[in-house]
């Protein structure tokens, strides 16, 4: 047995000597946080803490889903490591429980599960099931949308190929306008919902005169790299319904934003009163331990079953769903959901409040704890105010908030917090904004 106690510590490093370690030995294209990165060492509910024993309130970690280092979470992964750590090829009760506990969320035809270690791993997966039951090749996605890093979710993330380093729009792509009515095309138009949606069948058109039919449509159930974006009534429902017309299946991207972060539902996609035919997850299912899901109906299901195996080495492994079992009991214990809707609508009142005392802040919108508040030049033009909203991300994290922006123009203060965010911690926030308005 190893002497744990004759391992040697890992150094201590200050931030400087971090960082010139990273640029010589990490990937050189990690990015850190902040002008002034922060060096975090420790988690617990809603709070970060640096080297020097400093909090920061957490108002952008959607991983840590029910709070960093959740007792009951990390509890249930120490105790099933300590008794077996094994693949999927043995027969054990966690991974079964899971299936069952996880489908019981969802509408009865979603009734199948694939497990792996990602969101992108999911997003992936779901597109080998989708042209399977399809025997189809293209994709319709959400301009700006990402669905993960992998080659095949690089080619359906205009967020990537149309940005840095991109190579732009593959053939079997289609893409379709962000449904945005603050901004779009469509913007403060009463049905602007039935208008987006109406765009997804000439994108599939477009692919058939290419000569490629229509495999699936991608779209998040809130767009979160497009700028924290609620999808206006019956946008999923028009655009839905042209895809199974077409032949394609439909899918509903959760990972950043299911497992009760949408307050009103568990799913966020249920607040466009739809059912897809696959569901992928990611980020929140583990707390923040390396997990992901898809969730699909029998008939797609047995599409997949050709012979070759679908095996993945650590997904379904009997720590993964003890950890992910344990983030569902809280979830449901805890009341998590409707503190989500609670304090994200406490969240917006008081964002909406200061959009009225203060000149910049455009739009606020959003579900349970899922907010954007959208920074312009005026409100006229609507022409987006990037530097403001960097300003202001910097000046609260002089005050121990931690915040991000996003969007096509990176104008978008991005709030998402884990949802232990109580209604103290948003009093504290919406405090510190008002003072950083003041200040930027």
């Amino acid at each position: 047995m190893i002497d744990v106690r004759a391992i040697a510590p890992i150094p201590v490093r200050d931030n400087d000597e971090l960082l010139r370690l990273r640029r010589q030995h990490l990937n050189p294209t990690l990015s850190v946080a902040y002008r002034e990165p922060l060096k975090i060492v420790r988690g617990e509910g809603a709070w970060l803490y640096d080297q020097h024993g400093q909090a920061y309130l957490d108002m952008v970690n959607n991983v840590c889903h029910v709070g960093h280092c959740h007792p009951r979470v990390v509890q249930a992964g120490q105790a099933q490591m300590a008794q077996l750590n094994t693949n999927t090829r043995y027969l054990h009760d966690n991974i079964v429980e899971y299936a069952l506990r996880l489908t019981a969320t969802l509408p009865s035809s979603l009734s199948v599960v694939f497990l792996t270690n990602s969101g992108t791993e999911a997003n992936d997966l779901a597109l080998r099931l989708a042209r399977a039951h399809t025997r189809a090749q293209g994709v319709v996605v959400v301009d700006h949308a990402y669905h993960g890093h992998s080659p095949s979710m690089i080619e359906l993330s205009p967020y990537k190929f149309n940005g840095k380093g991109g190579v732009g729009q593959s053939s079997h792509v289609g893409v379709v306008a962000m449904p945005d009515v603050y901004r779009g095309s469509f913007r403060d138009m009463p049905g602007a919902g039935r208008e987006y949606g109406e765009l997804v069948a000439p994108a599939i058109d477009e692919l058939r005169g290419r000569g490629i039919a229509t495999a699936a449509f991608y779209a998040e159930s809130l767009l979160g790299c497009g700028g924290q974006v609620v999808l206006p009534p019956d946008y999923l429902s028009t655009a839905y319904a042209s895809v199974r017309e077409a032949g394609g299946v439909c899918l509903a991207d959760e990972v950043q934003v299911g497992f009760g972060r949408a307050g009103e539902h568990f799913w966020a996609f249920e607040c466009q009163g739809v059912v897809p035919d696959i569901v992928t997850l990611g980020k929140p299912i583990g707390n923040g331990h390396p997990m992901g899901a898809v969730v699909t109906t029998p008939e797609i299901a047995a599409s997949f079953v050709t012979g070759m195996e679908y095996f993945n080495t650590f997904a379904g492994n009997p720590v993964s769903c003890a950890i992910a079992l344990a983030v569902l009991e809280v979830i449901e214990d805890e009341r998590l959901q409707q503190q989500a809707m609670r304090v994200g609508n406490l969240l917006m009142t008081g964002l909406r409040d200061l959009q009225q005392r203060f000149e910049g802040i455009g739009d606020v919108r959003g579900q349970g704890l899922f907010i954007g508040a959208e920074f312009v030049l005026d409100d006229e033009s609507r022409t987006p105010d990037r530097h403001r909203a960097r300003a202001v991300v910097e000046a609260m994290k002089a005050r121990h908030i931690l915040l991000s922006t996003d969007g096509p123009d990176d104008n978008v203060l991005k709030i998402k917090p884990p949802i232990v965010f109580s209604e103290a911690h948003a009093e504290e926030f919406l405090g510190k904004l008002e003072h950083a308005l003041r200040e930027v």
